[in-house]
C-alpha cells in the first residue's frame, strides 16, 4: 500500500481529549472517578437558547445556506463586536464556523505556506502546534515566565521573530494557564507585531471569564485590526460545547479565503447551531453572572484548599477556569506501590489510577513541571477533587 499523509501522521492526539475520554469509559465501567480533564461548563445551555433552536427546526430552517453562515447570525455577532469590544466589522467579514476550534484551523490555513513560523506563546492550548504543523507551518514556543502567569514580554516576542515569522497565535484569556494580558501588555506585543508585519491570530473564546478588570481585543491597538484574524465562539460563554458553533472575525481579504475553505470543506455549520448562536447573543449576557460567580466560588476553594495541602501559596487565575499548578516538586518520588514520578504524566496517570482523579498533565500544554485542572464542575466534585489530589500527593515517598 502507498504511504498516508506524512503531515496527517505526525500529528498527535489530544491529550485533553484521551484523558477525558479515559475518565468518562471509566465512569462508564462504574468506577469511581472526578473529572476536572475537560474545560467544559456543567451549566445546561441556557433555556432561551434552546427554545429558539427548536424554533427554528419547526420553521423549517435547516436548508443549506452561504458556506459563511446566516446573514442575521453574522449581523448580530457584528453588532455584539461593534457594541462590546468597540471593533467594526461588518457581517461580510463574520465567518460562522464548527467551534472555535474550528476557527483556528480556517485561519491557519488562510494563512500558512510551507515553512513558514508560527509564534505560540508557551504553555499554550494543545491543538495550536498541532495544526500549524498538519498545514505545513514550523511551530516556534516562545515560554512565558511564571512569575508573569507565563506571559510573554514585548522583548520574548522580539526575539523570536525571523524572516520566516508569519504570524503569532495568542491565547488571552489563556487556556490552560488562566493568565490575561492587560490592555498594557497588549498594546506593547502590538507595537512588535505591527513593526515586524505578523498576521495576529486572538483567541478569545475566554472573553467573558475574567474575574477582576476588563477584557480587550488584539484587534483593537493601532495597526491591529487589518493584521488580527480574531477567533470566538459559544461553546464556554453560552455553555454550548455540542452544539459546535464558533465564528471568525477577520480583514476582508482573509475573510473572503476562509469562505473558500468552507465552501470547499464542511460548507457551513449546522443552521440550527447557528440560530441558537443568535439567540445567546440576543440574552445580553443575563445568564453570565451568576455563572462566573459559581465559577470564582470553585476557584477560590480549590485555590485555598491546595495552598493548605501543598503547604505554600498557589497562583490565583485572572481569567478561564483553570487551576495550572506546578508539581515538579514531586518529580523523583514513587507511588506506594514502588512506582517512579518522573514527569506530569506518570503524576496524571498515578492520580487517575489509584486516587480516581482525572487532571491533565501539563506536557500537554508544552509544560511538564505543571498539570492542569478545570473548575468548571461542581463545587462537589471539586471538594472531591482537592482531597483526592492532596491525599495522593502526601501518599508519595
Amino acid at each position: 500500500m502507498k504511504n498516508l499523509s506524512h503531515n496527517t501522521l505526525n500529528i498527535q492526539p489530544s491529550l485533553t481529549v484521551a484523558i477525558d475520554t479515559l475518565a468518562k469509559k471509566m465512569i462508564g465501567e462504574g468506577k469511581d472517578v472526578v473529572s476536572l480533564g475537560a474545560g467544559e461548563p456543567d451549566f445546561p445551555t441556557p433555556q432561551f437558547i434552546q427554545e429558539k433552536a427548536i424554533q427554528s427546526i419547526l420553521d423549517n430552517k435547516t436548508k443549506y445556506t452561504a458556506p459563511t453562515g446566516i446573514l442575521e447570525v453574522r449581523e448580530a455577532i457584528s453588532k455584539k463586536l461593534e457594541e462590546e469590544n468597540n471593533l467594526n466589522y461588518s457581517p461580510q467579514q463574520i465567518i460562522l464556523t464548527s467551534g472555535a476550534k474550528h476557527a483556528v484551523f480556517n485561519t491557519l490555513a488562510a494563512l500558512i505556506n510551507t515553512g513558514d513560523q508560527v509564534i505560540i506563546p508557551s504553555p499554550y492550548w494543545v491543538t495550536y502546534p498541532e495544526l500549524v504543523k498538519w498545514l505545513g507551518g514550523e511551530p516556534i514556543f516562545v515560554e512565558g515566565h511564571k512569575e508573569l502567569d507565563y506571559k510573554i514580554t514585548p522583548e520574548d516576542l522580539k526575539k523570536a521573530i525571523t524572516p520566516k515569522t508569519k504570524a503569532i497565535l495568542l491565547n488571552n484569556p489563556c487556556n490552560p494557564t488562566g493568565g490575561v494580558y492587560n490592555e498594557a501588555e497588549l498594546e506593547a506585543l502590538a507595537k512588535i507585531i505591527v513593526e515586524e508585519d505578523l498576521y495576529c491570530v486572538s483567541d478569545e473564546v475566554y472573553e467573558y471569564f475574567i474575574y477582576q478588570g476588563e477584557f480587550k481585543s488584539a484587534a483593537s491597538f493601532d495597526g491591529m485590526k487589518e493584521r488580527t484574524i480574531i477567533v470566538n465562539g459559544f461553546s464556554k460563554s453560552h455553555c454550548m460545547t455540542g452544539w459546535r458553533i464558533g465564528y471568525n472575525a477577520a480583514p476582508k481579504n482573509i475573510a473572503h479565503i476562509i469562505g473558500k475553505i468552507q465552501g470547499q470543506a464542511t460548507h457551513h455549520p449546522s443552521n440550527i447551531s447557528q440560530y441558537a448562536a443568535k439567540a445567546g447573543i440576543e440574552l445580553h449576557k443575563t445568564h453570565l453572572p451568576p455563572m462566573l460567580s459559581a465559577f470564582r466560588e470553585r476557584r477560590d476553594y480549590m485555590v485555598e484548599h491546595i495552598s493548605n495541602a501543598l503547604k505554600k501559596e498557589v497562583r490565583t487565575p485572572e481569567g478561564a477556569f483553570y487551576l495550572f499548578l506546578p508539581v515538579e516538586e514531586y518529580y523523583g518520588k514513587k507511588t506506594p506501590d514502588g512506582t517512579l514520578i518522573n514527569n506530569s504524566m506518570d503524576l496524571c496517570q498515578y492520580l487517575l489510577e489509584h486516587h480516581g482523579l482525572a487532571i491533565v498533565p501539563g506536557i500537554a500544554f508544552g509544560c511538564d513541571s505543571c498539570v492542569r485542572f478545570s473548575y468548571a464542575a461542581s463545587l462537589d466534585n471539586i471538594k472531591k477533587a482537592c482531597q483526592r489530589f492532596e491525599e495522593g500527593i502526601l501518599k508519595l515517598l
